[in-house]
């Protein structure tokens, strides 16, 4: 089954061209089936890019599902254009009587702030105790993890000496574990960002789980089972060439940058990178919609029938 988003969503163009289903709005309503639905947070600057993404990856299941783009109400974003939030975005505050089978929140370039400076802090924390009983599952990504890791655990993260950057080999922590079923015992995780969360304070709370690490880059998949929430450290959603153009990009700026690790053949920036964890992007998203399917109750108003888990601290004020 394919993926239902806007007809004009530009990512319809990229996803078609790539050969992965889409569905016109018009074809999904006539199907006798409940779709999916996954609300996707995207925190990022260039919006068109991670939703396109993003899509293609929950696309590639086969089910049927319909993505919902969110942005922040209480910060407007300066980077995408104002026509293209109009028609496609709504915002937390729009839906928030609203429920879900998964959220998704994508990272954001403010990882050296403390949580608490960034502008839609509040907010953020309120989409976080939200999707409690508003959402089956939810899956953060890079500094939505931690963020989240942060509201709900008091987690900190580090800022380190120089930007994680690169391509890193990673290996399973717990075998058999849903969410990787299928993965190779050591696979490859692109890797971007300035903070690290550490292994020392993952929550040692029944439920909360790490399921993948590496050696160089430290902590990648976290599963917390009580929240059913997921939190990857990492871009497995990464295009091929993302991480040459944020190169690119930060040499321009003449910002200080290394050149991402085992990405370039042979260290040459002027030869094409190879994309190496292609599969396992999909196969990871396939895993956690299959278990999202199996387990999220046909009729929605049925999530948050129990109440949600305590946090392990105030909510920050």
């Amino acid at each position: 089954m394919p993926i239902k988003i806007p007809d004009d969503l530009p990512a319809r163009r990229v996803l078609e061209a790539e050969g992965v289903a889409v569905i016109r709005e018009a074809d999904a309503t006539r199907q006798d089936i409940r779709p999916l639905r996954i609300a996707l947070l995207n925190l990022m600057p260039n919006k068109i890019r991670t939703e396109t993404q993003l899509a293609r990856l929950i696309g590639s299941t086969p089910l049927q599902v319909e993505m919902t783009l969110l942005k922040t109400g209480t910060y407007e974003p300066r980077n995408t254009p104002e026509e293209h939030l109009l028609n496609f975005y709504q915002t937390w505050y729009d839906v928030r009587h609203e429920r879900f089978d998964g959220l998704i929140v994508t990272g954001a370039p403010i990882e050296t702030l403390p949580f608490e400076r960034v502008d839609y802090w509040d907010e953020l924390t309120h989409v976080l105790d939200w999707a409690a009983d508003h959402v089956y599952t939810s899956f953060y990504i890079c500094w939505g993890a931690q963020a989240a890791l942060h509201h709900f655990y008091g987690t900190p993260k580090y800022e380190l000496p120089q930007k994680m950057f690169g391509v890193f080999e990673h290996g399973i922590l717990r075998p058999h574990t849903q969410l990787l079923r299928g993965f190779n015992d050591r696979f490859l995780i692109p890797v971007s960002r300035h903070t690290e969360v550490r292994r020392e304070d993952i929550p040692e709370v029944p439920g909360v789980h790490i399921l993948a690490e590496s050696p160089e880059s430290g902590v990648c998949l976290v599963e917390d089972e009580t929240r059913r929430a997921v939190f990857m450290f990492n871009h497995l959603e990464y295009d091929t060439t993302t991480l040459r153009e944020e190169y690119e990009r930060d040499v321009a700026a003449g910002l200080p940058i290394q050149l991402p690790q085992h990405y370039f053949p042979e260290d040459d920036p002027s030869r094409e990178p190879p994309n190496l964890w292609r599969a396992n992007a999909h196969l990871l998203f396939w895993n956690w919609i299959v278990a999202m399917y199996a387990g999220t109750p046909f009729n929605l108003n049925e999530i948050g029938a129990s109440p949600p888990p305590p946090r392990l601290r105030p909510a920050a004020p």
